[in-house]
């Protein structure tokens, strides 16, 4: 596990953040300034993210986050994850939920789903435009859609977003194909069939600016998983660490405290 990139900070009970697939680790900066005072506060950057190389060979990321957990000697943990986070996060709680002590589902993506127009005509371009080494147009591209947004303007402070994940995202959008060419399928049922099996406190939420297919899954996260709150944010899109650190790391410690 020497080549995950990881931030371990604070002291207390151990949370792991874990970023969207268009971020890396410091997408969480704002909210872990505050989590770190009383907690134990561990993000890293996935394989193919930030300062982690894209792979050489087969992974999975909820078994990276398990090989983390155990070089820092942390049995159990609270896991939160933003989008594809939030998957990785939810792999994680069902194949191991005696791990997962709170758990932290933020605009995450659910398999099977049946996805909207929306991001079935985001898909598709950003797989041309990846097929045509046009890294400059995939970035307007992910930034329009996981930034601004379907049924937002930009403004300035979505600008400011826009700026702050830009460079993470460039990354990340560079190392996708040979990252997603690595990845393991799964070796044991969905999560989504899998839903019963998670035993921790569970924080679900969501901003109602997103792409409609969002809110709908983090509803059928909320239905599924036995001990879960929902939480919709009006006005907020789909990076909510960045777009509202303050409402989400309280929302956060409110989970912890459960």
């Amino acid at each position: 596990m020497s080549d995950i990139t990881a931030v371990v900070e604070g002291e207390g009970s151990p949370v792991v953040l874990v970023h969207s697939g268009v971020a890396d680790h410091r997408s969480w900066d704002p909210v872990a300034d505050r989590l770190r005072r009383r907690h134990t506060v561990i993000r890293y950057d996935l394989r193919g993210f930030g300062q982690t190389p894209a792979p050489a060979r087969g992974f999975r990321h909820r078994d990276d986050l398990a090989d983390l957990l155990d070089d820092v000697g942390i049995q159990a943990a609270a896991v939160v994850g933003n989008s594809l986070g939030g998957y990785v996060a939810l792999e994680f709680a069902t194949r191991w939920p005696e791990r997962v002590t709170h758990l932290g589902l933020l605009a995450a993506p659910l398999d099977g789903w049946a996805w909207g127009p929306e991001v079935k005509a985001y898909g598709a371009e950003e797989g041309q435009l990846l097929a045509d080494g046009d890294i400059d147009r995939a970035l307007a591209l992910n930034l329009d859609m996981w930034v601004r947004g379907p049924v937002r303007e930009w403004s300035s402070a979505l600008r400011q977003t826009a700026d702050q994940v830009a460079a993470a995202m460039r990354t990340s959008l560079a190392n996708q194909t040979v990252t997603e060419s690595f990845e393991l399928p799964d070796d044991i049922d969905p999560p989504s069939t899998l839903l019963h099996l998670i035993t921790a406190k569970t924080l679900v939420a969501v901003g109602d600016a997103d792409a409609p297919d969002f809110p709908a899954i983090a509803r059928r996260l909320a239905t599924g998983i036995p001990d879960a709150h929902l939480t919709e944010i009006p006005g907020a899109g789909h990076l909510l660490p960045l777009e509202c650190p303050e409402q989400i790391a309280a929302a956060i410690d409110d989970l912890l405290a459960r």
